[in-house]
């Protein structure tokens, strides 16, 4: 081999080498997380270039799906062992159930330096099953009544320190004022299980009714429902925005932000975009109040749903390392302090680590951080008042969650006016009936 040969040969070989010193260690591993369009997960996908930045080897592919959709989406991928998502946002309802299928993946790899232990006890306990965290939360609500002061000073009202549906019915027709734009009163109308079913079944509690009794006969002819749902309606119609059966969270959020609600009760999450200056035309002009009774022995602080959107790994994620790594940046209090940085304390995603409402930058500017917490602390989901279930605005369950959605199907056409009340509820009553009856709950 003579010199030129030699040489040649000897620069191929430290190119070889430079290829292979170049080249990654690991190869990239792409994440698909499944979430739903609410403004704190649109936000989480803004900020998500930080985690990306902080670990090169995972990058983060988005699918945010309308709340309806994404509850479809999920639903069948996991029952079918589809593989569509790493990680996917789900709430208190679908953990049990996924879990106990083995659907879902422990949450057994988020680090030492997580704090699981800071997580509040309600809304750990909601995504654990014997005592393993199945999802971590992302954020949580309960329910708050939100109401505009300045609407209230003008019509003479002062909000009780617990409101009853009297007052909320004599309270919207006060503040209406249709040739202003402003209704009285905007609640959940469009159809779903995580809805408005959310918002009924909740106000049916508050009149002392359950989807079901012990023996899990359906209730929705009983007189609680009834009463619940006439006055909903009436409500909407006498006082509600026009189109009101379209109108899930995101909308109603829309409508009270722009100033044409002068009471809203739903989720507590809510409070903290309607009192942004960014996103609300009223934002020095929201109270906050528990969520509404409808019977005499009401308990303290109204009924309260919990929730909490949370992240989870499906069984069929083979990248569950990576996926940890995810779901452990984004519930962190890390992530709670980098929101706080790009947005205000304000802004952070609320409802689920108690070292937050032990916060002064937060309670001094979030003036519905006392409220929040104690909604949240007084939501008790586990078994009592004669109901078989756990669950609050639902039945932990798996055929609730097609009752839920057929239901609220009928409630929507009682509110557009296209079936009575008794008409729906009989229907309700009957879809029910039939469901709970294939499931093996009730004995023919």
């Amino acid at each position: 081999m003579n010199y030129s040969t030699t040489r040649t040969v000897l620069a191929a070989a430290t190119a070889l080498a430079a290829f292979a010193w170049q080249a990654p260690a690991h190869a990239q591993t792409t994440l698909t997380i499944g979430t739903v369009n609410n403004s704190d997960m649109v936000r989480m996908q803004g900020l998500s270039s930080e985690f990306e930045a902080a670990n090169p080897d995972i990058k983060l592919d988005w699918v945010t799906l309308e709340e309806n959709i994404l509850r479809q989406r999920v639903t069948t991928d996991i029952a079918t062992n589809g593989g569509q998502f790493d990680v996917m946002t789900i709430g208190t309802y679908e953990v049990p159930i996924w879990a106990k299928q083995d659907w879902l993946k422990p949450l057994d790899g988020l680090g030492e330096a997580y704090d699981e232990g800071d997580l509040i006890p309600a809304i750990k306990n909601a995504l654990s099953v014997d005592g393993t965290l199945y999802a971590a939360p992302f954020y949580a609500e309960s329910v708050l009544t939100l109401y505009r002061k300045d609407l209230f000073e003008e019509a003479g009202l002062e909000m009780p320190e617990q409101p009853t549906w009297d007052f909320i019915a004599e309270a919207a027709e006060k503040v209406t004022d249709k040739e202003a734009g402003v209704y009285g009163l905007c609640l959940r109308g469009k159809p779903g299980w995580g809805e408005n079913m959310a918002f009924l079944g909740n106000m049916a509690r508050e009149f002392g009714a359950n989807y079901f009794d012990a023996d899990w006969q359906p209730q929705f002819e009983s007189e609680g429902w009834k009463k619940a749902v006439t006055l909903y309606v009436d409500l909407m119609t006498k006082y509600g925005p026009p189109g009101a059966a379209s109108n899930g969270f995101n909308e109603n959020l829309s409508l009270f932000g722009q100033g044409k609600c002068g009471m809203w009760m739903d989720a507590s999450v809510a409070a903290s975009f309607v009192t942004d200056p960014k996103q609300s035309q009223v934002p020095d002009q929201v109270g906050f109040a528990p969520a509404p009774c409808g019977i005499e022995s009401c308990p303290n602080n109204g009924y309260n749903w919990l929730w909490a959107w949370s992240l989870a790994i499906p069984a069929s994620s083979e990248k569950a390392e990576a996926a940890q790594s995810f779901i452990s940046w984004a519930t962190s209090k890390e992530y709670l302090a980098l929101v706080a940085e790009k947005e205000g304390w304000a802004n952070v995603p609320p409802g689920t680590r108690t070292s937050l409402y032990e916060n002064p930058e937060y309670t001094e500017a979030a003036p519905f951080a006392e409220a929040t917490l104690t909604a949240i602390n007084n939501a008790d989901p586990s078994m009592g008042g004669g109901k078989p279930y756990v669950g609050l605005q639902f039945a932990a369950i798996p055929e609730f969650q097609g009752i839920g959605t057929a239901v609220g199907q009928q409630m929507a056409a009682a509110l557009s006016g296209s079936a009575t009340v008794d008409q729906a509820l009989s229907q309700a009553q009957a879809i029910a009936v039939r469901e709970m009856t294939r499931g093996g709950y009730i004995k023919n």
